[in-house]
């Protein structure tokens, strides 16, 4: 079953969208810092490498022998089905571009992106992501987990109620060849390491299909429905705090196009 829904609000997901969409003077921003600051350990060392190695994954569907075998197609995403999964689409516009799957209270939104072919981007939206957040009073504090380097940020929200509040997520993400994945895990999952594994493993299970036709580096890679999805009537309400959205204004809680049932 799914729920169609148009483009909502988010703090956190509009944060990250800015790390997206930024253009290149950002390089130039970076290259001056660099020069003054030649003593410390410069998060730019971790910009511009090439990606890393995928031993368990995400991967490219053309490392697979049978992608499809136990994923949902979402054409530019192939999501693997955990039992007991919604699996949520979200909307920009006329465009499909997320994908989040939501197990019991926890969350992870997926998104890719076209990249350079022989330079990872995940090291400079990190950091983008980061200078954001804590713009806005937010803590974010950057390590090394079972995905790589992500972040763990407390982003301040604005309550239904009005009140102010903090959201808690992980930003994950994975350089591939000419593609960028990212996810932003949500919900218990975000503070309970014993709640994350699942929704890590969905991460490595995920398969990005870029296609060949060109895109320019942090293009969204389009998404479909599946062919056999019904589409409903917008169930509406989120089920968590939610902001000002500037990631491509995508709210990881919002009740979209929806799958309430994998085998």
């Amino acid at each position: 079953m799914f729920r169609r829904r148009q483009k909502s609000e988010d703090a956190v997901e509009q944060l990250a969208d800015d790390a997206i969409s930024a253009d290149e003077t950002a390089d130039d921003v970076e290259g001056s810092a660099e020069s003054e600051n030649v003593t410390e350990l410069d998060p730019a060392d971790k910009v511009g490498l090439p990606p890393a190695p995928r031993p368990d994954g995400p991967w490219d569907s053309s490392e697979l022998e049978n992608p499809e075998e136990g994923r949902v197609d979402l054409g530019g995403l192939l999501v693997p089905g955990v039992e007991g999964m919604e699996l949520r689409v979200e909307v920009a516009g006329d465009a499909i571009v997320a994908a989040t799957l939501v197990l019991g209270n926890s969350a992870i939104q997926l998104q890719a992106f076209a990249a350079p072919k022989s330079e990872g981007i995940w090291g400079e939206v990190r950091e983008e992501i980061a200078n954001g957040i804590t713009s806005q009073g937010g803590i974010v504090e950057e390590e090394e987990g079972p995905l790589g380097w992500h972040l763990r940020a407390q982003v301040p929200v604005q309550l239904p109620d009005g009140t102010q509040g903090v959201q808690l997520v992980r930003f994950v993400g994975c350089d591939g060849p000419r593609w960028f994945l990212r996810g932003v895990i949500s919900g218990q999952a975000a503070v309970q390491p014993e709640m994350a594994g699942i929704l890590e493993q969905v991460f490595r299970q995920t398969v990005v299909v870029r296609g060949e036709s060109p895109m320019a580096p942090r293009d969204p890679i389009v998404l479909k429905l599946p062919e056999d999805a019904q589409m409903v009537a917008d169930g509406g309400g989120a089920a968590a705090a939610t902001a000002e959205n500037r990631f491509g204004s995508l709210d990881p809680f919002a009740r979209g196009p929806e799958i309430t049932e994998v085998r």
